[in-house]
């Protein structure tokens, strides 16, 4: 059994597969879910650009999606921490009235 990520422990078991039929395993000592070896896809940051440029093109996610060849699940999380970023207050200066 392989060794846990976080704690090194060698107390592991199998634990189901994943979705793509990966073996799970789950660390006896820290409770900790894992696949031995992730194959974990980093999005680069000229793909995180043009999603920022089709976002603004009143795209559905879902098409947002297939065009950058992202999942939806992903796209979605970075579109909430877009949002969370955005500051919630608005300034506006009043007009002077004349009069």
């Amino acid at each position: 059994m392989p060794a846990c990520p976080i704690c090194a422990s060698s107390q592991t078991v199998k634990n189901g597969h994943i979705h793509n039929g990966k073996q799970r395993f789950k660390c006896h000592d820290c409770g900790r879910q894992f696949v031995e070896q992730p194959t974990k896809k980093v999005i680069n940051q000229a793909t995180r650009e043009l999603i920022d440029r089709l976002l603004l093109e009143r795209i559905s996610l879902a098409g947002i999606a297939r065009a950058a060849q992202v999942s939806e699940q992903w796209l979605q999380t970075y579109v909430n921490e877009k949002y969370a970023s955005v500051p919630r207050s608005v300034q506006v200066t009043p007009k002077k009235r004349e009069g």
